[in-house]
């Protein structure tokens, strides 16, 4: 016998009573279990009368062994019979416990249902992209300086020049490690040395010699100058500026870029890609925008431990992409001076929403019946086969189709309720 509470927060009891041959049969099998390991002089351990290992084990061992065995398959049954979806372990406890029968009371939280209010004819709102005359200028200049050369100049040093020094650094007046270099091209502006140095270099010019005070950021990778103060001596061998060539056809099919023969060829490319990366932007907003309204219509209540496995999860995708990179996630934590509890209580936000959109999600996938069909997981199977260049037998071996099957049916739930936006 089993019944099912819901409290708050998708917290409730799952109480179940067992009794009866069942009950029996499992104090039998415990006493069995715990016979096994009992030591009886002149016997080996285990095969002593059964009348002398009754001597050696009370009831109370029995029961609760008993209890033990018994709580899983209860567990299960309950879950099944009151179709309970759990988001996490649940806690066990015993509200009675004797030759007669057990009382199991578990404490389960369950994933937590969703009102949807209004899900279609929400607002989805792509604002109009144009590329202004600046960005398109901007976009000139990269082109013109990414075939600049460098010319030696008798001027002061500007943003943007590159001056070519020696420099030797010291702390409390003694020359440290690591801190001295000759005829080093500098491009100022580059932010290529520690903050405060380049600045303390325009103006300059060559055969001028200056002490740069600057202090070390706290979180440098020497432990010894990590937010230290130190002097530069530094001197300018040669001063170098950016001659930019011309913008013109010629400049324009240096570029190798396809189907460009001409500066006007150039800027319709250019053209292009910008206003591909401004509508990009722009359905990401608009999507977002659509998503916060759909959650905002939505009531649903993220059980705690939701957002905690959420959190866990955030972090582990977060330690893989700096693992990519060649960066260890106890790195980051040293470099930014953060714990582990303040990085998980900054991601709770986040992951709250994420948890939340996806509950909303499956909750219309649900009330609108939208399935991922075979077809679909196959394409899936054979896109992501296509992107990563491997087998398709082996992709499947990797991902399970459940998991794409989900992703299928979020994506279609998605679209669903911006096809019925306004």
């Amino acid at each position: 016998m089993s019944t099912w509470t819901l409290k708050e927060n998708s917290c409730g009891e799952l109480k179940i009573t067992l009794n009866g041959e069942n009950w029996k049969a499992l104090q039998l099998k415990a006493f069995d279990k715990i016979a096994k390991n009992v030591e009886i002089e002149g016997f080996r351990k285990g095969k002593a009368p059964k009348a002398l290992i009754q001597k050696q084990i009370n009831e109370q061992q029995i029961l609760m062994e008993a209890a033990e065995l018994g709580a899983q398959d209860c567990l299960t049954a309950g879950i099944v019979e009151h179709d309970l979806f759990l988001v996490a372990r649940p806690d066990l406890g015993i509200d009675e416990l004797n030759a007669e029968g057990v009382a199991y009371n578990f404490t389960i939280t369950v994933k937590p249902e969703v009102k949807l209010n209004k899900y279609t004819g929400l607002t989805y709102t792509m604002e109009d992209v144009v590329v202004s005359d600046e960005e398109m200028n901007v976009e000139l200049v990269k082109v013109q300086e990414n075939f600049a050369e460098l010319s030696v100049k008798d001027s002061e040093v500007v943003n943007g020049d590159t001056a070519v020094i020696d420099f030797e650094g010291f702390k409390d007046g003694v020359a440290f490690d690591g801190g001295q270099g000759e005829n080093f091209p500098l491009e100022i502006g580059s932010n290529s040395f520690i903050p405060g140095f380049e600045e303390q270099i325009i103006g300059m010019k060559q055969g001028d010699s200056k002490d740069l005070d600057v202090t070390f950021p706290e979180a440098y990778g020497a432990e010894d100058l990590a937010g230290k103060a130190v002097v530069f001596k530094v001197s300018i061998k040669e001063v170098k500026g950016k001659v930019l060539p011309e913008l013109n056809d010629e400049l324009a099919k240096d570029t190798n870029t396809d189907g460009v023969e001409t500066l006007e060829d150039l800027k319709n490319s250019i053209n292009a890609k910008l206003l591909d990366a401004k509508k990009q932007t722009a359905e990401n907003n608009a999507l977002d925008n659509l998503i916060t309204e759909l959650v905002e219509n939505s009531e649903v209540e993220v059980p705690a431990v939701m957002v905690e496995n959420e959190v866990e999860d955030m972090i582990k995708e977060q330690s893989q992409r700096m693992q990519q990179q060649g960066f260890g996630f106890e790195q980051f934590l040293q470099m930014t001076g953060q714990s582990i509890e303040s990085v998980k209580e900054q991601f709770k936000g986040d992951a709250t929403s994420r948890i939340k959109v996806r509950l909303i999600l499956e909750a219309v996938a649900k009330a609108e019946n939208i399935t991922a069909n075979e077809e679909e997981i196959a394409k899936e199977f054979e896109a992501i086969a296509t992107t990563y260049k491997m087998e398709i037998e082996k992709v499947k071996e990797m991902i399970d189709a459940s998991n794409l099957t989900y992703d299928i049916e979020m994506r279609k739930a998605l679209d669903f309720v911006k096809a019925s936006a306004i």
